[in-house]
């Protein structure tokens, strides 16, 4: 059993020429190959196979951060094929009307390239709002399987995981102000709102939480943690009810993100399952025995699967 996981999935936008993303027509391309390879599992064999900790072969869909690209080409696409897909919902969006951290990195890399927004960026950080005790683990274990140049890099590793979490927001909060003077125009087409939501749910997705603030969750003290966990499933079930599936995903993913005690956190609060970024199938020992880190593969692992920049020219 294969879950695959995606982020952007949209067309080319020449206003954002160095935005990573897998082009839609890609995206159906690699929903046929998927098909013709190994098929895919429907929504009530796959709740059987979780119940049951027995794993059946076949591909499950799922899609990170409730992007508007899930809703306006994703859902078109797994309805017509009669799919389900599970998507992974950070809920501060809907609280503070603001893009989360991460993707705020993304859209200034996005239009500005990772040399301009490196350069930047040095002229604000110092020293003391670096952490850095574990800096050896957090460079050997991050975006080893993006194919981004070393600005980009060094950027995404610095605001992601090196800074202090007390300086993080201020200093994005700079280099928003400095590039995007008018941040505010970019949340009504980011995120699904509210209603899509509902609609997604209605239509037989699954909507599991992926935290409130996308935080890497071992970062945070275990009471932090389950403040993330708790309130983004109170949210959740205020937009869409009460679920038959309650799922969850770690932000970044990788054995670096979380602890045992977050898995112990997760079983705690009732969630089903929960999925890392391992790159290999699903066996019955996960399932039986560690269903709160169940690997995935990144779809650019398979054909027609890999994320490009606009500026990159064709593709295959």
């Amino acid at each position: 059993m294969k879950a695959i996981m995606y982020h952007y999935v949209r067309p080319d936008n020449h206003s954002i020429p160095y935005f990573r993303h897998l082009h839609v027509d890609n995206f159906v391309k690699q929903l046929d190959y998927f098909e013709n390879e190994f098929g895919f599992i429907s929504r009530m064999d796959f709740q059987e196979c979780i119940s049951l900790a027995e794993p059946i072969k076949g591909v499950v869909l799922t899609f990170d951060d409730g992007f508007k690209d899930h809703y306006q080409y994703v859902l078109p696409e797994l309805l017509k094929r009669d799919l389900f897909g599970i998507f992974y919902i950070p809920t501060s969006p809907f609280i503070t009307g603001k893009l989360i951290d991460v993707h705020r990195i993304h859209m200034l890399i996005g239009k500005y390239g990772g040399n301009t927004i490196s350069d930047a960026m040095q002229r604000i950080l110092t020293k003391d709002m670096l952490s850095l005790e574990r800096v050896k683990e957090f460079q050997s274990e991050t975006y080893s399987r993006q194919n981004n140049d070393s600005s980009t890099n060094y950027v995404k590793r610095m605001l992601n995981y090196f800074i202090d979490y007390r300086y993080r927001e201020n200093v994005i909060d700079r280099l928003m102000s400095d590039f995007y003077p008018k941040e505010s125009d970019l949340i009504h087409d980011f995120y699904m709102t509210k209603s899509e939501l509902k609609h997604m749910h209605n239509s037989g997705m699954v909507l599991g939480s992926h935290t409130v603030n996308h935080p890497v969750m071992s970062k945070l003290s275990i009471e932090y943690q389950e403040r993330e966990v708790v309130q983004s499933f109170d949210m959740l079930e205020s937009i869409i009810g009460k679920s038959t599936i309650k799922t969850f995903c770690y932000p970044y993913g990788g054995f670096h993100t979380f602890t045992s005690q977050t898995e112990r956190l997760l079983e705690k609060n009732g969630c089903h399952f929960s999925f890392n970024v391992e790159s290999r199938d699903i066996n019955q020992e996960d399932l039986a025995n560690r269903r709160q880190a169940l690997p995935r593969f990144d779809c650019n692992e398979f054909p027609h699967g890999s994320s490009m920049e606009y500026r990159s020219g064709p593709r295959e």
